[in-house]
């Protein structure tokens, strides 16, 4: 009752016609950002996130976090109708969605694109809603090593869990550490890499680093791919709609399990993009149909888009409880709580009220917005890729650009994002995953305060890691998670391989 009593007045904080003007808009630059290959939920909160230094933190997260909603329903409108995954969780929506697309079953697959994406995101929201005070509620309990061990477990869980060569991980994360680094020492006030440059005394900002490695890294690379769109036009009415949910109902199992892979990829970072691929291969082993997936299947559709939305909605859940991000973007919507002088943590649920429950509450319309926005203007988004992308781009360009500038004033500021779009498409080339590097980035200084603060407690004995259960516990998992790969992998060498039992090898009289 405590938690639905604070969501009521999370909906009466955000419910003036200023905040419902800006989830709108919001909703509405999300999908245009989605349907835009290129760009994606991190790549647009950042950009846009300099418009929002002027509003209240309230309305400046419902703005931010219902542009990720829209991107995250936006996605589906591309892979179904071109067959081009706007963002990366989108492309197991491809392989069934776009079969239907060919086969005139656009509207269908788009409405079951939509709803199924709705109902993962408020399965999703609803976990946040009763969840969230309570691991608040336990974090307060943690001082400076317990804090460390959750950095070093988030850390470790994008080298243990993580998608791609662990050593790669360790590496975008290494720079990403030496990126935090430069700058004033918060603890001894001294100058730290900043080798005689004025400018570089107050570190990189994450933002414009963010700007840099998402933005302008997508756009280098989507003009070498050479984007071109075309593909099927879709036009959604009510009939179409009303048909295509009364099919829906069948798949409940299918959502439901989705709904749980979501929210499992999402609280540990494992991301949108492998909770989708992920849920679509478990629909694909345990239904009935799924020989036929691939070929235009319904049920193909729905457990990508459930489990994409779950993950993505979900991930906020550590970063408002722990002020820890479970994705890229919800690490972009930590750096602007930090900016806007909000402490994520366990004490945000006490000294922030009005600002946490106004987000939750903004989470339930914000998608319900999202599902209403995107079923009336389909044919308007999918007709924005008619646009060449060579006029796309330099718009895009010049909107980071402005975002970067507007941060410090600084010219120098632009031409460091430059500099970071270059490394973010070096990156994007040899394979190196950004998001370990952008949550170095912005959770590097604070680990190592956390750190160094114990240090000073124990005066530098590293026993008090594993000084009581709670910290040892979370150290333990932390150092498991880390060599994680290297287990797995001894484990799948011993194990032997299939049709090698002693009864096989047994000569034949």
């Amino acid at each position: 009752m405590t938690e639905l009593s604070a969501l009521f007045h999370g909906f009466s904080v955000i419910l003036t016609p200023m905040n419902m003007l800006l989830m709108l808009v919001g909703i509405t630059l999300g999908v245009l950002i989605g349907v835009l290959p290129g760009l994606g939920g991190a790549n647009g909160v950042a950009i846009l996130l300099p418009l929002t230094f002027t509003m209240s933190p309230t309305s400046a997260i419902i703005m931010l976090s219902c542009i990720y909603w829209g991107a995250l329903f936006g996605g589906a409108i591309t892979s179904v109708l071109f067959n081009i995954p706007g963002e990366p969780w989108s492309v197991a929506t491809t392989f069934d969605g776009y079969p239907m697309a060919q086969k005139g079953q656009a509207g269908q697959a788009l409405t079951a694109a939509f709803t199924s994406s709705f109902v993962g995101a408020f399965v999703a929201v609803l976990m946040i809603t009763f969840l969230a005070p309570l691991v608040a509620k336990f974090a307060l309990e943690f001082g400076p090593p317990e804090f460390f061990a959750v950095y070093l477990l988030t850390f470790c869980s994008f080298v243990g869990m993580g998608k791609g060569s662990p050593f790669k991980i360790l590496g975008s994360m290494a720079i990403g550490f030496a990126l935090a680094a430069v700058g004033m020492d918060t603890v001894t006030g001294q100058l730290r890499l900043t080798f005689g440059f004025e400018e570089l005394m107050r570190g990189f900002d994450f933002l414009i680093a963010v700007i840099g490695l998402f933005g302008i890294g997508e756009i280098l690379l989507s003009m070498e791919e050479g984007l071109a769109f075309s593909g099927k036009s879709a036009k959604i009415n009510p009939k179409v709609v009303l048909e295509t949910w009364k099919q829906l109902p069948k798949y409940w199992a299918t959502s439901l399990r989705s709904s749980v892979v979501g929210m499992w990829m999402g609280i540990t970072p494992g991301g949108a993009t492998p909770a989708s691929f992920m849920s679509y291969g478990l629909a694909k082993k345990m239904s009935k149909d799924g020989a036929k997936f691939g070929t235009g299947q319904l049920e193909g559709v729905v457990a990508p888009e459930t489990a994409a939305h779950a993950a993505g909605t979900s991930a906020l859940l550590p970063m408002l409880a722990l002020g820890i991000p479970g994705s890229p973007t919800a690490a972009v919507l930590l750096g602007g709580l930090l900016i806007w002088g909000l402490q994520p943590g366990p004490l945000l649920f006490v000294e922030q009220k009005d600002f946490v429950w106004g987000l939750i509450a903004s989470m339930y319309l914000g998608n319900l917005a999202g599902l209403i926005v995107v079923l009336t203007t389909v044919p308007l988004f999918a007709s924005i890729l008619r646009i060449p992308f060579s006029i796309i781009a330099p718009v895009i360009v010049v909107i980071c650009a402005i975002g970067a500038f507007t941060v410090h004033n600084a010219m120098m500021d632009v031409w460091l994002m430059l500099v970071f779009g270059a490394i973010g498409y070096v990156f994007k080339k040899l394979d190196y995953p950004l998001a370990p590097l952008v949550l170095a980035l912005v959770l590097g200084d604070k680990a190592e305060d956390s750190f160094r603060q114990a240090m000073l407690v124990s005066q530098g004995d590293l026993s008090i890691m594993v000084s009581n259960p709670l910290v040892g516990t979370i150290t333990g998992l932390a150092l498991l998670l880390l060599v994680w790969p290297i287990i797995s992998k001894i484990v799948h060498k011993l194990r032997p391989p299939k049709g090698s039992d002693f009864a096989a090898e047994q000569p034949v009289d």
